[in-house]
């Protein structure tokens, strides 16, 4: 594995992994122990989501087109928390799990600074109460096309997975930085700008000026723009005060977090029934 500038100035790389058979060891006690990765609220599972959308390919994954495969444009209610967690199991694909843990820290906050104050939701780490888990996979998911580098998911009320693969940190930390920015933007509810041509059995709606360069695009043409920042803004802004409730006819729905419709513990149901 090439080593990037997100390496330790004493020459250590903090997100090397260990070698395959490690992983593959790693990745049965993940099966084992994650029963609960990817449910949904109708027990669904899926993978970013299991609809079947396509995820960053190749090396470079790299306006705003909103999900709508339901019938619906799913926004996050106004000021929601997202809570996450590392999926602990699969972080023993790293050599050194807690530099590794670390790094993603880093690489996560990068990346949700660069949409600043356009990101419609906050995020908190929670390893008891949380939506969704970061998970490393010990192994690619490669095709004729490319490599899958991450993937993420969209507002929905369920638990879900950010997942990582191997050939996300070969590259370099700009571009580890940019797809974050590319998955969170899918967390925020946009698509691929080519989703309206590439992806047409799962419907979608363009809201704002569709220019090619945009975060949600690949190769040369992905960068995170002005545009995009402002065209996320300006949908959230307008669908929570009202005056957006349909883009070009397919009315938006508000979703909430997995933790905020979960039931309330047992202990705390019997305590307020005694009082």
């Amino acid at each position: 594995m090439e080593q990037s500038d997100a390496d330790h100035e004493n020459g250590e790389n903090p997100l090397a992994l260990r070698d395959d058979e490690s992983r593959q060891r790693t990745a049965e006690t993940e099966e084992r122990a994650s029963s609960n990765v990817h449910l949904l609220g109708r027990g669904i599972r899926c993978d970013t989501e299991g609809r079947g959308y396509a995820e960053p390919q190749g090396d470079s994954p790299f306006k705003i087109v909103l999900e709508a495969s339901e019938g619906f444009i799913p926004l996050w209610a106004r000021n929601t928390i997202l809570r996450w967690r590392f999926s602990e199991p699969s972080m023993g694909n790293f050599a050194n799990p807690a530099a590794a843990k670390n790094e993603i820290r880093k690489l996560f906050a990068e990346a949700l600074l660069e949409w600043g104050d356009a990101a419609p939701v906050r995020f908190t780490e929670d390893r008891d109460v949380w939506d969704f888990q970061i998970v490393m996979r010990g192994a690619d998911d490669c095709d004729p096309n490319g490599c899958v580098l991450a993937s993420a998911f969209f507002p929905d009320p369920g638990r879900h997975e950010f997942v990582m693969y191997p050939r996300l940190f070969t590259q370099s930390r700009a571009e580890q930085v940019e797809t974050f920015i590319h998955e969170i933007g899918h967390i925020f509810g946009l698509r691929h700008f080519f989703a309206q041509i590439n992806e047409k059995k799962w419907p979608s709606e363009i809201f704002g000026e569709h220019k090619p360069f945009s975060i949600m695009n690949y190769g040369q043409m992905s960068s995170l723009t002005d545009a995009d920042r402002n065209d996320l803004r300006h949908l959230y802004q307008s669908a929570w005060n009202g005056s957006l409730k349909h883009v070009n006819g397919t009315p938006i729905q508000f979703v909430a977090p997995f933790h905020s419709l979960a039931p309330a513990p047992v202990a705390f149901a019997l305590a307020a029934a005694a009082a």
